[in-house]
């Protein structure tokens, strides 16, 4: 049952500590999330809320746009680029009601502040002319995590999730703005989404759509994600109990990580898939692995 619970937030951008990340803010619009994601790595997020289930009770930051503008029209602000979405999806289907991605969009245009967004769904398509319209006087990244092409996985892994065709549909069509596009094929999760052939049929989609570049990252557990992945897998995927408890035992999957590594950099270069992105200004690496994008403060 979803619970939703309107707050005011302070402040709309953080400052991220980590320095392994190509942003240093950080805006998310909702506490929780819709999708349900098994390998979701925020849920610790939830922590000290009063609200337990991450993807039932969430919390809406219904006075964001208003601080954002206290941040954007300060002196000191640089015009750094705002990480959007980056713990909780700001397009996930709550968005469909609250509708204060707009808002924010119209914002970042009239300070000409470059973004990131990063969502699992296709309902951003329909703030395709604002974004059109920012990444005309600024640098903005759109990204999509998808990870697999297997609807039958998808589902379990990402029960309310979008389907990997849609989501590649909405990246095919913020090619056409200015805005680069970028594929985070994480988590690649060890024995379900891992094999060769899986990953291929990812990538030549990922080159089809026209992208801009892709990250790759093996999947990372730790405090309330792991109880609740292999909750999942107890249920699901029971023969595969055994071997994931095992690879996930501190030090045991470096031999495992390096492999798949070396497979996805094949792939990567046969279908052309950089690992970088360029914006207007400059070319700015990519960051490796899904550890490192789970770095960043709440």
């Amino acid at each position: 049952m979803l619970n939703i619970t309107e707050i005011q937030c302070k402040q709309a951008c953080n400052r991220i500590k980590s320095n392994n990340l190509p942003f240093p803010w950080d805006l998310n619009i909702y506490r929780g999330c819709q999708h349900g994601c098994v390998y979701c790595y925020a849920m610790y997020s939830h922590d000290y809320l009063e609200g337990k289930n991450f993807y039932e009770d969430i919390y809406v930051k219904v006075n964001i746009a208003e601080q954002l503008e206290k941040q954007l029209r300060r002196p000191s602000w640089k015009r750094e680029t705002i990480n959007i979405g980056g713990v909780t999806d700001s397009y996930q289907p709550l968005e469909a009601k609250y509708k204060l991605m707009p808002d924010i969009l119209r914002l970042l245009t009239k300070y000409k502040s470059p973004c990131t967004i990063s969502t699992k769904s296709d309902l951003i398509l329909r703030d395709y002319d604002l974004i059109d319209e920012l990444s005309r006087v600024t640098d903005v990244n759109i990204a999509s995590t998808i990870t697999c092409m297997d609807e039958d996985i998808r589902k379990k892994i990402e029960p309310r999730g979008k389907s990997a065709p849609a989501k590649f549909h909405m990246l095919k069509e913020f090619s056409k703005t200015n805005a680069t596009t970028g594929l985070h094929h994480m988590p690649i999760i060890p024995y379900i989404t891992d094999k060769r052939a899986q990953i291929e049929e990812l990538y030549a989609c990922a080159a089809d759509s026209n992208i801009s570049y892709i990250i790759p990252g093996m999947m990372y557990l730790r405090g309330k994600t792991r109880e609740v992945f292999f909750d999942f897998i107890r249920v699901v995927y029971p023969n595969l109990l055994k071997p994931l408890t095992q690879l996930y035992r501190h030090g045991e999957k470096k031999e495992y990580s390096q492999e798949l590594y070396r497979m996805v950099g094949e792939l990567r270069r046969k279908y052309k898939l950089p690992h970088y992105y360029k914006p207007k200004k400059k070319a700015v690496k990519a960051f490796d692995g899904y550890e490192q994008l789970t770095l960043f403060d709440v």
